[in-house]
């Protein structure tokens, strides 16, 4: 990590600033007006505070602030403050609050707040709002919705972090899909197309090697790790200690996230690990409609964000990157070892880690990945994909929603299906949709066979008509996979038993596959449990699960519940003997 002062020529992005001196108008709730009650219940948790212009109520960078509400006078949400790129981002008066997504998820504060007209504003800490919300849900969810709307506000107008670097860098791939992931508020600079920089990054002295680099404040990181940039932003990694949780999570994804949810709700000490980013594959999918409670639909992120800050409040700790390379045994505990070195260990373990999508058996694969050939579709490709044909491979649920959301950025979308009945596999509302939509064609019958381009930039797909094998070349620059899914096991070793797909076993599968299960109590294993007492496993990893996000929900649930009912049996049994 390198400190440096620079150009601003990079960091400035274009965002109109507010006309001077009028408030930002309110866009769909994400700057609403507190009434006279919800002020004055906030008043016995805060204090008030008297402002001049120019003072800082929290700043770009900050481990955390209070929440502030404008009593009187007028602050200002400003990017790259005190820099020649500073720009108001929005402009508040007396009724309205500060802050927005990191002040509940616990990351790094990404804008500076600065008084532009004196008056007063009211400081609340952080733990007596989450007393207050507690008691006054109304306001809990006025709150939330407001800091989801301001973070995606954030992320579209390029508010945040700086990714300077190559559109053909695997590496440069890997941190926008990790921000994009964990919706941080970033901006990529591509080293193709802006020859500012170029400039810059040879004024700072870093190596074609080096890149991309990472630029924050006045931070450079050339060509951090996840968890180098996780650390710059304030993500939360577990803390190892000698502490024994009663529930490790790993994997965050549906199943994950409702394990901790409702076993942090029944009293359980709970810890969470996922490698990239809560939501799992859920939290790809720019929109899930067939959710309950959920009638226009739901993004997979936001699903994930709204679950993630409902499991700390019940006091679960999320940690993220953290990657699981190995499960054992230790004085009748289980632990977690992780990829730097720590390890957490827990009375119990629930694997959540789902699955992962296939790739095609296509040459050259590798040279397009990243670049042209990807596993998601998020706002990050179709960003990439604007006024370009791309196809998409696959005929599921993730294959039809992201056909649908890319017809939304691309000139033309071909799905590509191996059959000719897209309803078999996809859900009927997508399978209407998508033959309602004129931007999207389906391609019955129909196989990849090469991929065209060079440098990693694709230009062509040839397929094949798996009938006649007749072969034809069509246009496509980028190419989405979505060709089922692969179990992620492959850390767990041989030590669980596993049917012939490589998913995991469970209840009374897992005792007939031929695995010894020996619980203290002397009970069999329970309905999500393993051949290794006291480890779980829910959601896509587990062999027989309805790959939906509905049901990986139900069995993170359905798990929660069967630890509180182990550990009370093997307590039970222990207290026994003693």
């Amino acid at each position: 990590m390198v400190a440096c002062q620079i150009p601003e020529v990079v960091v400035a992005v274009g965002m109109a600033e507010p006309e001077s001196g009028a408030e930002t108008s309110d866009i769909h709730g994400a700057y609403p007006r507190l009434s006279g009650p919800q002020l004055k219940d906030l008043a016995a948790y805060g204090m008030r505070r008297r402002t001049r212009p120019g003072d800082v109520l929290f700043r770009e960078g900050d481990p955390t602030c209070d929440f502030f509400v404008v009593l009187e006078g007028k602050v200002a949400v400003v990017e790259g403050y005190g820099t020649a790129a500073e720009r108001v981002l929005s402009l508040h008066g007396p009724g309205r609050f500060l802050g927005e997504l990191s002040l509940l998820t616990g990351e790094a504060v990404f804008v500076t707040a600065v008084v532009r007209e004196p008056g007063e504003v009211l400081a609340v800490p952080l733990q007596q709002l989450r007393l207050l919300v507690g008691k006054d849900p109304v306001l809990g969810d006025l709150i939330l919705r407001a800091y989801l709307i301001r973070r995606s506000i954030l992320i579209e107008h390029g508010a945040g972090f700086r990714i300077v670097g190559s559109r053909f860098s695997p590496d440069t791939r890997r941190l926008r899909e990790f921000a994009a992931r964990n919706r941080l508020p970033h901006r990529w600079i591509d080293l193709e197309e802006d020859k500012a920089a170029e400039m810059l990054l040879r004024r700072l002295g870093v190596e074609p090697d080096q890149a991309p680099v990472v630029l924050w404040r006045q931070q450079v990181l050339r060509n951090p790790s996840n968890a180098e940039l996780a650390h710059l932003l304030g993500l939360r990694r577990p803390s190892s200690g000698e502490q024994v949780r009663d529930l490790v999570i790993v994997g965050a994804g549906p199943a994950g996230l409702a394990a901790a949810v409702y076993g942090a709700s029944e009293g359980l000490s709970t810890t969470v690990l996922d490698a990239v980013a809560t939501g799992g594959q859920a939290g790809t999918s720019s929109r899930i409609e067939n959710y309950l409670g959920f009638p226009v639909g739901i993004s997979g992120g936001e699903l994930a964000e709204r679950a993630e800050i409902q499991a700390e409040r019940f006091g679960a700790q999320l940690s993220v990157p953290a990657e699981a390379t190995m499960l054992h045994q230790r004085d009748g505990c289980h632990l977690v070892d992780l990829a730097d070195g720590e390890a957490i260990t827990g009375w119990t373990v629930l694997i959540a880690t789902g699955a992962r999508y296939r790739k095609l058996p296509v040459p050259r694969l590798e040279e397009f990945e990243g670049v042209s050939v990807h596993y998601a579709a998020t706002q990050v490709e179709a960003r990439m994909c604007r006024s370009d044909p791309v196809a998409v491979v696959g005929g599921g649920n993730s294959a039809g929603q992201a056909a649908m959301f890319l017809a939304q950025h691309a000139v033309r979308v071909r799905l590509l299906i191996r059959h000719d009945d897209l309803g078999r596999d996809m859900s009927r509302y997508l399978v209407d949709r998508i033959g309602r939509d004129s931007r999207i064609q389906v391609l019955r019958h129909t196989e990849v066979r090469e991929l065209a381009g060079e440098r990693g930039l694709l230009d062509a797909l040839v397929v094949q008509d798996n009938r006649t094998g007749e072969q034809r070349r069509i246009p496509a620059r980028m190419l989405f996979v979505f060709i089922g899914a692969e179990p992620h096991v492959r850390w767990l070793g041989d030590q669980l038993a596993l049917d012939d797909k490589g998913f995991i076993l469970t209840g009374p599968d897992a005792v007939r596959s031929g695995a010894e299960h020996a619980r203290r109590d002397g009970d069999g294993p329970f309905l999500l449990e393993t051949s290794r007492p006291g480890v779980f496993a829910a959601g896509d990893v587990r062999g027989g699960s309805v790959k939906r996000v509905a049901s990986a929900v139900g069995e993170g649930a359905m798990a929660a519940r069967l630890v509180h009912e182990y550990l009370r049996a093997v307590r039970g049994a222990v207290s026994a003997d003693g």
